[in-house]
């Protein structure tokens, strides 16, 4: 009973120590001051909803051209609660198809009484909140306590990104190795969460991070190989701009993102393998080691085949706006397999997967010596009581 107890405080003070750890880092880091590149003053982005439409856009096609001129009481901001005459473009990225009651983020520049707004855009916010608390609220439901406990794992893994990742990089420290230890502390806290602290924990964290560490290896040395980097992103013009202003290293961020976005598949083979060879042990624990290693590899190359393909068709989605332009355009198959965008869609899949497969026997070999050290540390002592 006394061993629970001590077990159980010991527990709580591991959690209160890494949740006390992840707000000094939050509060420290998100203490810094900005450098402002486009200057905002007196432009803010307010709420509104459409009252009146004064003239549309809309053909007899169907099709909308040029602009709409619409009335939009405002909810929020200097103008709150006035009726504001505006207009809404009709492009695909900026602006709305407005109708009367449509809810609208209007962004707004005020001057002394000069008054100038434009439709941003849909007020989206509520949909955003309310999808995000529905999948939420599903994922309690379906998986009760355990669907909570990944929930917050979520949330917490979320917030490390925004909070810890994000302002990391910003104050110039190294993309790529700032990823490591996101991806450290998230699969810690995560797998703490889901297994709680057990050997099957330690296993699955061990082995995540060797999946992360292999990827990141791997896409290095494919960039090494065909001349790929952080530097042939599309946006590279505008990263260009931070570097020389705040020193964000931006060659590195390309890695980064790989290694965040293989972090949720290795994780979840990583665990599944640890979870069944516990279970493996716990029923037969006369089973060697080598047998045990064998059975967990069965497990995994029933797994390590879906998760890389799920991997490669998630880079594979993203990627297929381009792909249909290419396929439109008729491009040569040189050009093609030749392109930065190519390149590095291809470097993302295939790196990543490299993380998921070799992540496999990682886990498997520190799963079966974690739990028959245990085994033989058992042995060991019921001799050792024995000869007592």
């Amino acid at each position: 009973m006394a061993e629970k107890i001590h077990s159980h405080i010991g527990k709580i003070i591991i959690a209160a120590l890494i949740l006390v750890i992840t707000a000094g880092m939050i509060i420290r880091l998100n203490g810094v001051t900005r450098t402002e590149l486009v200057n905002r003053t007196g432009q803010t982005f307010e709420t509104g909803v459409v009252v009146e439409i004064l003239q549309d856009n809309l053909q007899n096609d169907g099709t909308r051209v040029g602009q709409q001129t619409v009335v939009v009481h405002m909810t929020s901001g200097e103008k709150q609660g006035e009726d504001l005459v505006t207009t809404s473009n009709s492009g695909y990225l900026f602006g709305a198809p407005c109708e009367v009651g449509m809810k609208v983020v209007v962004m707004q520049s005020v001057s002394g009484d000069t008054v100038i707004t434009t439709v941003y855009s849909i007020d989206r916010k509520e949909v955003i909140i309310g999808f995000a608390a529905l999948y939420i609220a599903a994922l309690c439901l379906v998986g009760g306590m355990k669907g909570l406990r990944g929930a917050l794992g979520l949330i917490y893994t979320f917030g490390a990104i925004i909070y810890i990742y994000l302002p990391l990089v910003y104050l110039g420290y190294s993309p790529f190795w700032v990823s490591v230890f996101i991806c450290v502390i998230t699969t810690l806290v995560t797998m703490l969460l889901i297994g709680g602290f057990a050997r099957k924990t330690i296993c699955a964290t061990l082995g995540t991070m060797a999946g992360v560490i292999i990827a990141g290896a791997a896409a290095t040395v494919f960039s090494n190989m065909t001349g790929v980097t952080g530097w042939n992103v599309s946006d590279i013009e505008s990263l260009m701009t931070l570097q020389q202003v705040n020193g964000i290293q931006v060659g590195g961020l390309l890695f980064s993102g790989l290694l965040i976005s293989a972090l949720g598949a290795v994780m979840d083979v990583a665990m599944s393998i640890s979870s069944s060879m516990q279970e493996l042990h716990d029923q037969n624990p006369s089973m060697s080691r080598l047998e045990l290693m064998r059975a967990g590899m069965r497990v995994g190359r029933d797994m390590m085949g879906t998760d890389s393909n799920t991997l490669i068709l998630a880079f594979a989605g993203g990627s297929l706006s381009m792909l249909v332009l290419d396929y439109a355009y008729d491009l040569p198959y040189l050009q093609i397999i030749n392109s930065n965008n190519i390149g590095i869609a291809v470097m993302q899949g295939l790196s990543g997967s490299f993380g998921i497969v070799l992540s496999v026997p990682a886990t498997v070999v520190m799963a079966a010596y974690i739990y028959k050290m245990e085994k033989k540390k058992k042995c060991l002592e019921s001799i050792a009581d024995d000869s007592v």
